[in-house]
């Protein structure tokens, strides 16, 4: 790994910035753009969902914006609303990351589309940027975020308390902001500065029950990596993060791994790394999720039929789900649920949908902090478990990447079905297809407003 006083010889921002400027669509392979359309369409699933009035912090953030009056530039996403373009990408942000089912990035540990396609949508709406610019601009700002992340090592950033999809969401943001508004590499830079100046995001929402703190984390960081890209348009000076005295690896993170953030910049698109959810809940639970499924399903057990389950994993990341506050984050609860109802939803999470049956099998479950796993995260979140019935039958099942990874991959069959579940209580059928077909063409739309007036569904309350 280099030293952070390797770091500052680098020119990290000057690469970057030129990086970021002369990024375009037309060097896109085929793949990398049409991933890019199914993670629109994913995300903009959970913006969706998590738009209901029935949720709280769609409602407070919704009458927020509202009273704050301003310019109306940008939509908030499933209102008729529109708000200035950084309260549209602070609310749509938040509704990115509200449902714990979006897209995200395994090995940076980053919900970076919740940050990236917020800020996208909201600066794309005042431009009236093309189909082409607008997936460019995404790409970009997922590979800027996750670079950093890993440059910041993301278990630095943990150790520290800091938040990676907040931290380096706002670069995220900002890098595709600054693509929509046409910045050059020198106002890219400024752009870059001014997001680290923002830059921000506590772990503490792991003790906030009522999980609103949680997603505004990635609200906040739409938010202000929206404010450093229009600073920057508008020629206001920032700093070189990566270099200066007072980096960004010191002050995020204590560590520095910055070859990955220029590894195959332009040929390797961390956009193709990133895995779908099909369980509304942390993304460290998954393959123990997918793991205890297996069991239960190829050996027809039931819930009732279970005496112990032991989930070991890797002990770096162990303390983030055993016994967490956050019911999302609970191994303990999430087991259980899933064990009795097949699947965990976001009104699982957020209601107290905690039967006896459940109550009682969470006791059963156990969260091993493995050793020997630990290297392997957070590469991997490989999960084991091992489960026991009440008759003495034993099982074993060890999962190392979750259905929905690039190596155990979602269909885009199954990605667009995940979409019509998300919205089924939001858009009508005719409408749900038209944003999956209007999606499907992105490249193809001269307007991106085009797909934003279909998330336009209710008026403001």
């Amino acid at each position: 790994m280099p030293s952070l006083a390797t770091s500052k010889r680098l020119g990290l921002s000057e690469t970057l910035a030129r990086f970021c400027e002369e990024f375009s669509f037309k060097q896109l392979p085929n793949p990398v753009v049409e991933q890019t359309k199914n993670v629109v369409l994913d995300t903009l699933g959970a913006m969706l969902a998590a738009s209901s009035p029935k949720y709280p912090t769609a409602m407070k953030l919704v009458k927020l914006v509202r009273s704050l009056g301003g310019r109306p530039e940008s939509t908030v996403i499933g209102y008729t609303l529109k708000t200035s373009v950084t309260n549209a990408s602070l609310v749509n942000g938040t509704f990115g990351y509200y449902c714990d089912i979006e897209p995200h990035h395994v090995d940076a540990i980053l919900h970076g589309p919740a940050s990236t396609i917020p800020a996208a949508l909201a600066v794309g709406e005042t431009t009236a940027v093309n189909g082409k610019t607008f997936i460019a601009s995404v790409i970009l700002g997922i590979d800027i975020g996750a670079r950093i992340s890993l440059g910041l090592t993301p278990t630095g950033q943990y150790n520290r308390g800091f938040h990676p999809s907040a931290v380096c969401g706002a670069f995220g943001a900002a890098a595709a902001a600054g693509k929509i508004l046409g910045l050059k590499s020198g106002e890219m830079v400024n752009s870059l500065g001014l997001a680290a100046l923002q830059a921000s995001g506590l772990l503490s929402w792991e003790s906030d029950r009522t999980e609103m703190s949680r997603p505004l984390n990635l609200g906040i960081a739409a938010r202000n990596g929206v404010t450093a890209a229009l600073l920057a348009k508008q020629g206001y000076a920032g700093p070189e993060v990566f270099e200066s005295k007072y980096d960004v690896f010191n002050a995020f993170s204590g560590q520095s791994d910055c070859d990955r953030m220029t590894l195959l910049l332009g040929e390797d698109f961390e956009m193709m790394k990133l895995a779908y959810k099909r369980y509304s809940c942390c993304a460290f639970l998954h393959p123990g999720l997918d793991a205890m499924l297996k069991i239960l399903q190829e050996n027809n057990i039931s819930s009732e039929e279970i005496s112990e389950i032991r989930l070991r994993f890797p002990s770096t990341g162990a303390k983030l789900i055993d016994n967490a506050s956050l019911k999302s984050h609970n191994a303990q609860f999430a087991m259980a649920t899933v064990a009795s109802k097949g699947t965990i939803t976001i009104d699982d999470i957020l209601r107290d949908s905690r039967t006896v049956r459940v109550e009682e099998l969470a006791k059963k479950i156990i969260v091993v902090h493995d050793n020997e796993l630990a290297d392997l995260f957070p590469k991997k979140y490989t999960s084991i478990v091992e489960l026991t019935t009440n008759d003495g039958r034993q099982y074993k099942e060890r999962i190392d990447f979750a259905y929905g990874t690039p190596q155990n991959p979602m269909s885009k069959d199954e990605i667009v079905k995940k979409f019509r579940f998300l919205t089924g209580k939001v858009l009508s059928k005719q409408k749900a297809n038209q944003v999956i077909e209007t999606v499907m063409r992105l490249e193809r739309i001269p307007d991106i407003r085009s797909l934003i007036s279909m998330l336009r569904i209710r008026n403001t309350p």
